[in-house]
Parts: structure tokens; C-alpha cells; sequence
């Protein structure tokens, strides 16, 4: 006998319904930032004035690239960071020098962050012999091993089992070191997550795995895509857990500060989701129909580093024309690694079969 079929199936995610309200819409919800000031947190005015040098670099180095992009300097994809400096910046400066980071595809700010100049990241963006991999990985592959940098991955959460396996290998070595692993809030629901956090948990690896929420799954917000908050997912697994406004660097580096001491005493996993927000689409090609203008402008109010210029001016870190001395140093370099990116070679013909193998001379098969 059939049963009686209902007048409607549904099947569109729960709580669904406010994009009909007038109000601005919001793509990712920020905590409370952080009160304390930088002496407060062992910062020096110094060490302010690198951060924000370090901020306006990765956003200019991305605004020049786009730029090139757009006159067809190179092609393929480029996801931009734009927006999200103050998460690569704070976490730098909470993790030890030697301390390893792994992320996805959106890279350019932590490998600018982890000792990529900007003319290796500019020439590895024109495919370029003198790129940061040698002009073979592109956007999505900057990679600075002899910093512990080991590079962006281009598969959506297949780093995540790679950032657990670094952790295993610092704890079988007993070298003190951590294992950081960035990926996107996209990447939350790929069962490589779930695999790396119950081996994690279960073999107390020292490993900090964060999610860069910022807001869209390339065009597709939390609210539809994954059940309950984020962080959540660190509750089945018994793994401690935070929630960090991306938008703030002070906020990043003390809570990162406070959960890297914790691992690298306890050797004890961290889920971490870092609530920021990207200005730019998921990628050039991105229309970005899903949010509205408003949405943007809302978010560009906080913007990371013109609130840490607003702190250095108000607590007078540094004048303004100390920090326009930085900003300018900073534009010529950026201006000098695309000349340099664009004047040098490509990789020789007979170098593509290079850093593929652990083999000098691997075997073909013909």
C-alpha cells in the first residue's frame, strides 16, 4: 500500500530565512576582541610596528598581483587573502620560528609571512625559474621549507592529514616543535577531518588545526552548508577547542599564544576557528552574487590593519609619518618584484621532471 506523500518536500538547510529581512546580512559573526594592550601581551612598540608591516605587505603584494592577473600576466587561479592578514600575522607571532605551517590554496599571505620575498612570490605567480618553487606550483604552491612553511595544497582539506602527520613526526622526534594546519571553512566537512582529529586526539599529537572562517565556502555560507557552529566539531572528539576574531591581530596572537603554550606543554590537539572575513571572491572568476555590497562595507569598517594603525597613532607607537616611511617602503617593494617577476626566466625545458622524485634518475615507464 503507498504511503500518503505530503504536499512539500523540503530539503533547504534549517534557519534559512532572514535573507528576506532588510537588515545587513552578515557572512561570519565575530566574537568580542581582545581588550588587553600590546605591553600588556609582552608585545613591544616594535614589534607592532612588524606586524603592521607585515599586514600592508601581504595586502599590497596581493592588490599588485591581482593587478597582473587582470593584464594577463600569468592565468590559472588566484585566491585572494585580502581582508584575512591579521590571522597569518597574529599566528606567526604566537608559534616559535621553527614551528610548522601548513594551509590550502589560499596562501600568499602566510608564505609571506614564513620568509617568501616578494619577489619569489611575485615570480612564482609568473611561473617564473626564480618563483618560491621554482615556477612549478603557482598561486596555489608557495612553499618555504627551511622555514617550516610546507606550502599551500591545491585538494579542499587534503593538507588536514598531512598537518596531523607533521605533528606525529615532532612528537616521535621529541624536538618541541607544534604543527599548525590552516584550511577554510569549505574544508570542515571532508571526512579527512574527521580521520586526522580522532588519530590526533586519540595519540595526543601537538597540533593546532584552524579553520579560516571566512565567511563563504566559495559562495556558500556556513549557515547552509554545516550543522551547529563550526567549533563544534571538536566536541566529538573530546578535543579542547576556541573561537578567535580574525579581524582583530591582538586578538589572534594572544588567544594563538595561549594555545600554542598549551600544546607544546601538554602535547594535546586544538580545534580553532578564526572568524575573519575575505574582501575579495573566492577566486577572479567570482562573480560574488551570494553577498551584497553592504555585507562588504560592514566588515571594511574593522578592517585589521587600519585598526592597528589606528592603535599604533592613538598610543603613539609610532607617528604617521613613521608609519607612511613603512607603507612606502613597503609599495616600492612590491613594485620591484613585479619588474623582477616579469624580467625573469622560465624554468628550463629540461628541468620539468625536477623535485617530482626522491630519485635523481626515477624510472620511466615507456
Amino acid at each position: 500500500m503507498a504511503k500518503n506523500k505530503t504536499a512539500n518536500v523540503e530539503f533547504a538547510p534549517r534557519g534559512i530565512s532572514d535573507e528576506k529581512v532588510s537588515a545587513v546580512q552578515k557572512g561570519v559573526d565575530l566574537p568580542v576582541a581582545t581588550k588587553s594592550k600590546h605591553k600588556d601581551m609582552g608585545l613591544s612598540d616594535a614589534d607592532l610596528k612588524a606586524m603592521y608591516e607585515q599586514m600592508y605587505l601581504q595586502r599590497r603584494f596581493e592588490e599588485r598581483a591581482m593587478q597582473q592577473y587582470q593584464k594577463g600576466k600569468f592565468g590559472g587561479f588566484l585566491h585572494l587573502y585580502i581582508g584575512q592578514e591579521a590571522v597569518s600575522t597574529g599566528t606567526v607571532f604566537a608559534l616559535n620560528d621553527d614551528d610548522d605551517i601548513i594551509t590550502a590554496y589560499r596562501d600568499h599571505g602566510w608564505g609571506l609571512c614564513r620568509g617568501i620575498s616578494a619577489n619569489a612570490g611575485m615570480a612564482e605567480l609568473f611561473g617564473k625559474g626564480a618563483g618560491s618553487s621554482r615556477g612549478k606550483g603557482g598561486s596555489m604552491h608557495f612553499a618555504n621549507v627551511e622555514q617550516h612553511f610546507w606550502g599551500g595544497y591545491g585538494i579542499v582539506g587534503g593538507h588536514i592529514p598531512i598537518g596531523g602527520g607533521l605533528a606525529f613526526a615532532n612528537k616521535y622526534e621529541q624536538n618541541g616543535r607544534i604543527s599548525t594546519c590552516f584550511f577554510g571553512d569549505g574544508a570542515v566537512d571532508q571526512g579527512a577531518l574527521h580521520e586526522t582529529f580522532n588519530i590526533a586526539q586519540l595519540w595526543g599529537l601537538p597540533a593546532i588545526f584552524v579553520v579560516e572562517n571566512n565567511g563563504y565556502s566559495m559562495g556558500t555560507a556556513a549557515k547552509r552548508h554545516t550543522v551547529a557552529e563550526i567549533v563544534d566539531r571538536a566536541k566529538g572528539y573530546g578535543m579542547k577547542s576556541a573561537v578567535i576574531n580574525g579581524m582583530d591581530v591582538f586578538s589572534v596572537y594572544e588567544k594563538m599564544k595561549e594555545i600554542t603554550d598549551d600544546v607544546r606543554k601538554n602535547s594535546e590537539p586544538w580545534f580553532v576557528e578564526i572568524r575573519t572575513y575575505r574582501y575579495r571572491g573566492h577566486s577572479m572568476s567570482d562573480p560574488q552574487k551570494y553577498r551584497t555590497k553592504e555585507e562588504l562595507e560592514e566588515y571594511q569598517k574593522i578592517d585589521p590593519i587600519e585598526r592597528l594603525k589606528t592603535y599604533m597613532l592613538d598610543y603613539k607607537v609610532a607617528t604617521g609619518s613613521a608609519i607612511k616611511k613603512i607603507e612606502d617602503k613597503i609599495e616600492q617593494e612590491i613594485l620591484d618584484a613585479v619588474e623582477f617577476a616579469d624580467n625573469a626566466e622560465f624554468p628550463k625545458p629540461e628541468e620539468l621532471y625536477e623535485d617530482m622524485f626522491v630519485e635523481d634518475n626515477p624510472y620511466f615507464h615507456t
